[in-house]
C-alpha cells in the first residue's frame, strides 16, 4: 500500500472569504485542483525512492531538476501563497522589523510593491514571483520559472505571487496586473513577516 507523505493543506478561510479579488471559483479550482494535482504527484514519485521520508523543505533544496523538484516546488510554493492570503480585513501593511527591512532593501513599502508587480507582471510564461530573503537580512526580487523556488539559490523565500494562469485566468482573463493590483488587498503581512524568522 502506497504511503502518503504529504497532505493538501486547508485553506484558513472559506472559499468565498477572498471575493470578490479571488472568486470561489477561482480558489476551488487553484487550491482544489490544481494544488492537490501537484501534492498527489509528489507522493507518487517519492514513494520508494531516495527521496522519501524528507521533508519539502529537503526535497525543494535536494532534488535535480526533473518531476519530483517540479512538484515539490509546486506544493511548498503554494503553501506559501495560501497560507499569506486573508480577507482584505485582516490583511494589514508591515509594522516593526519587517518594515525596517524593507525600507532598508527597497527605500519603502509602496517601492517595494511597485517592483514586486512590475517583476510578476512583466514574466514571460508561467512561474512565481518571490519576496525572499537572504543569510544577511537583504531582501530581494526574483521571478523564477514553473516550479523553481528560492531555497535552491540559498534565498529563504517570504512572499510567493503565483503567475501561472490557472492562478487568475477565471477571474481575470489575461489581465495579469488587474490580478496582481487586487492580490495586494488579500496578503497577510504578519505571515510573510514570521517567515523571517
Amino acid at each position: 500500500m502506497q504511503k502518503f507523505h504529504f497532505e493538501l493543506p486547508e485553506l484558513g478561510y472559506q472559499l468565498t472569504d477572498l471575493a470578490p479579488m479571488m472568486s470561489r471559483d477561482t480558489l476551488s479550482f487553484h487550491h482544489g485542483k490544481h494544488f492537490r494535482t501537484y501534492v498527489d504527484n509528489l507522493n507518487q514519485l517519492v514513494d520508494g525512492s531516495k527521496y522519501e521520508g524528507l521533508s519539502l523543505i529537503d526535497i525543494v533544496r535536494k532534488a535535480p531538476e526533473g518531476p519530483i523538484a517540479n512538484n515539490a516546488g509546486q506544493v511548498l510554493n503554494h503553501t506559501l501563497f495560501f497560507e499569506q492570503l486573508a480577507p482584505e480585513k485582516n490583511a494589514k501593511r508591515p509594522t516593526g522589523e519587517f518594515l525596517f527591512l524593507i525600507e532598508q532593501s527597497f527605500g519603502s513599502f509602496d517601492k517595494m510593491i511597485e517592483q514586486l508587480t512590475k517583476a510578476a507582471s512583466s514574466y514571460f510564461g508561467s512561474g512565481w514571483t518571490f519576496l525572499a530573503i537572504n543569510d544577511i537580512g537583504e531582501l530581494k526580487i526574483l521571478s523564477l520559472p514553473n516550479g523553481d523556488n528560492p531555497l535552491r539559490y540559498n534565498l529563504k523565500p517570504l512572499l510567493a505571487i503565483d503567475v501561472w494562469e490557472h492562478a487568475y485566468y477565471l477571474d481575470y482573463q489575461n489581465r495579469r496586473r488587474d490580478y496582481l493590483k487586487n492580490l495586494w488587498l488579500l496578503i497577510n503581512w504578519h505571515v510573510v513577516s514570521c517567515r523571517v524568522i
